[in-house]
């Protein structure tokens, strides 16, 4: 599978809104991007997202899934996704970005609804709690980075993130999906050169943000952002999704270029333990095969899909596309035995049940194949 995603370490909201400056919301369900009215003035107050995934598991990920070799060629694509779970009194266009945090910071046990605020972990203002009382850098800055905010009347801090090119966005146009798919491929990049190879910017996360203009704007709201974290009791964690085309199709003279076609799903086993690293086999034939005398049938001849062949993943339950068609990243391979292609359990949500779905481009154009396979994860 070209398509691998790992899940957080940790993830947290910054609030600088006075009444929050100093709360740690580490445990909270949401991250939220907003920006909230002051309690006695018409100031608008930005929040902040920071998230974190575990180093072994970009490491793990580098070396053993995807390889050293294949990583380094350039053709590899890495993503930031948060899942929506709520937005209000949007205004469009609407940019988010992402920088590569510059500090180490603590996740804390807080959460948005405690009584009395818990300050045990990172905060607008702190970047530990409000004991041991660290605040993020607020001037001063180590070259190559930057960080809190210049706006009257906003506390200082929010956080301090690399510049340059460790950097990722996305833009929103009205009605489109707020779910992130920011490119953070540098960054990555970045982060391994680190975690191999001694570069200068360290793991330390991702902070998600408006942009400057938009945060710096304390008289506006531009409405709310809402996502799940990865305390969330749903299947919309947030995720870094790694993405590499490790096709290979050496068959493609044998490619059915027109006319019906039957495709259909073996070695499907039906359940896969989430450690399991599954080789699906695609049996591809003609639907209405040319009649001619022969000492086999028909029906055991292997047939192959062009290379312009790919396959999705579904929740079988939400619908959710959990892996996309991706004309670069799901290419199907083919071998001696026909086409097929890989998919790493450990990725996907244990206890779920996930359909296969199969794309194809040929001179007759292109058909979607969705024959209801189906496979579950366990744990």
């Amino acid at each position: 599978m070209a398509y691998y995603f790992i899940y957080p370490e940790k993830d947290t909201t910054l609030y600088s809104h006075p009444d929050r400056a100093k709360m740690n919301a580490g445990n909270d369900e949401i991250l939220e991007i907003v920006k909230e009215k002051g309690p006695t003035d018409s100031i608008y107050y930005p929040s902040r997202v920071l998230i974190k995934f575990k180093d072994d598991d970009i490491k793990t990920t580098i070396s053993d899934i995807i390889g050293h070799s294949k990583f380094n060629d350039g053709t590899s694509s890495f993503a930031l996704k948060l899942y929506s779970t709520e937005h209000k009194n949007l205004s469009t266009p609407l940019t988010l970005e992402t920088f590569a945090i510059s500090q180490s910071w603590d996740e804390g046990t807080g959460r948005f609804s405690n009584l009395p605020l818990s300050s045990n972990g990172a905060s607008w203002v702190y970047r530990d709690n409000s004991t041991t009382k660290t605040k993020w850098t607020t001037s001063s800055f180590t070259a190559g980075t930057s960080g809190s905010i210049n706006a009257p009347g906003i506390i200082e801090g929010g956080g301090t993130w690399y510049t340059g090119t460790a950097f990722g966005s996305q833009s929103f146009s009205k009605n489109q999906t707020l779910d992130t798919d920011i490119n953070v491929t540098n960054i990555v990049t970045f982060f391994s050169a680190s975690l191999f190879a001694g570069g200068t910017i360290e793991n330390q996360g991702f902070i998600v943000k408006q942009i400057d203009s938009v945060e710096t704007n304390t008289s506006n709201s531009f409405g709310e952002l809402k996502y799940f974290s990865s305390d969330t009791h749903t299947i919309y964690p947030p995720k870094l999704c790694f993405k590499w085309d490790d096709s290979i199709h050496t068959y493609q003279s044998s490619a059915s270029l027109s006319g019906d076609l039957s495709v259909s799903l073996y070695r499907n086993k039906s359940k896969y333990n989430q450690n399991d690293v599954a080789k699906f086999r695609v049996h591809v034939r003609d639907k209405y095969p040319t009649r001619q005398f022969a000492s086999s049938s028909n029906y055991l001849n292997i047939g192959y899909f062009t290379t312009s062949s790919y396959y999705s993943i579904r929740d079988a339950h939400t619908e959710e596309e959990v892996i996309p068609f991706d004309d670069n990243f799901t290419k199907m391979s083919a071998d001696s035995e026909g086409m097929h292609f890989n998919i790493y359990m450990k990725s996907l949500q244990p206890e779920r049940y996930y359909r296969i779905l199969f794309k194809h481009t040929n001179h007759d154009g292109t058909t979607i194949y969705d024959e209801k396979h189906h496979f579950k994860v366990i744990r």
